[in-house]
């Protein structure tokens, strides 16, 4: 039997996720109505996923759903907002109802988690790709933001690196891994309460998608400033921390898809931070400091100096 786009959009998405008082109109119209309390500032991120370039084919499809959502979740985090709405676009080579309540599954537990409620979207016939798009509130002055670092800010990050590079590395080279570590690698955990807890007293932050050297280089270029970081410090997992030498810092600096939060704040508002993460409980760090000379400069636990690769996931890079 046919299943029309309609009837995929009243059976697994219409009335799936978390309901909010702030949606005037919802799914079912051209457009969705949304009211945003009153002075509040709108931040909106929006990731693509597709098939063969983000996960393979026989990737778990309620692990998917979570991570097309937690990616953005994560963005939002890194803005210090409070998530609100989102939009879904699927792409799908067929309709396999098993595969998309799984999917479904996935992506409602976590936006349900968040108070996150699907407001509108799209779903059209090709190759398997999903888009998504959040929109989140946060007050005037308050975002964070990746060009705000200062000069003699400690740098922070929020949970362990690493683990999902090492997960996929593992898996390519058809290795055992542990559920704990694949989990990092396909349902991440988006660090919103971190993010929330740092509004109005980090100075800077961002998400570490792409690898720490990639990711706090945006963020140094963006505010004009440079930092040392001691790699002694940085947060490893055991399994991590086998792999990694005094050479071979690839996984917690480069692999990407940790989704932790890199962020930089006054010395002054140190043991501040450290309560509000505590309360949190994702875990914080103290890896570096910012610096005014321009460069990110790696010290080793010897105190020598490592120059690691440009790291960093660009689609383009090959092309």
């Amino acid at each position: 039997m046919s299943v029309s786009e309609f009837d995929l959009i009243s059976r697994f998405f219409a009335q799936a996720t978390a309901a909010r008082a702030d949606v005037l109109l919802g799914i079912g119209d051209d457009c969705a109505l949304l009211q945003p309390p009153a002075g509040a500032c709108l931040a909106t991120g929006i990731d693509t996923l597709v098939e063969g370039r983000h996960f393979v084919s026989n990737v778990d499809p309620a692990a998917l759903g979570h991570k097309a959502l937690a990616v953005n979740l994560s963005d939002l985090a890194a803005m210090g907002a409070e998530p609100a709405w989102s939009t879904l676009a699927l792409t799908l080579p067929r309709v396999d109802e098993t595969w998309l309540r799984a999917f479904c599954d996935g992506f409602n537990r976590l936006a349900r988690r968040h108070r996150v409620q699907l407001v509108g979207g799209d779903t059209t016939r090709g190759p398997l790709s999903i888009t998504v798009q959040v929109v989140g509130l946060t007050a005037p002055g308050r975002a964070l933001r990746r060009d705000a670092a200062r000069p003699g800010d400690l740098v922070g990050v929020t949970g362990t690196l690493g683990d999902a590079g090492l997960a996929l590395r593992l898996l390519q080279q058809g290795q055992a891994c542990s559920s704990d570590m694949r989990q990092r690698l396909e349902q991440p955990e988006p660090r919103v309460g971190a993010g929330l807890a740092l509004a109005g007293l980090a100075h800077a932050a961002i998400d570490l998608s792409d690898g720490l050297v990639a990711d706090l280089g945006h963020v140094c270029d963006g505010s004009g400033v440079g930092a040392t970081i001691e790699l002694a410090r940085l947060p490893l997992s055991a399994a991590v921390g086998v792999v990694v030498s005094d050479d071979d810092w690839e996984l917690p600096l480069a692999a990407g898809d940790d989704y932790e939060l890199c962020f930089t704040v006054a010395e002054s508002h140190r043991d501040e931070v450290e309560q509000r993460l505590l309360a949190d409980s994702c875990g914080l760090s103290w890896i570096g400091r910012i610096d005014r000379e321009p460069g990110v400069r790696w010290q080793r636990p010897d105190g020598s100096t490592l120059q690691p690769g440009a790291g960093g996931y660009d689609h383009f890079r090959f092309d």
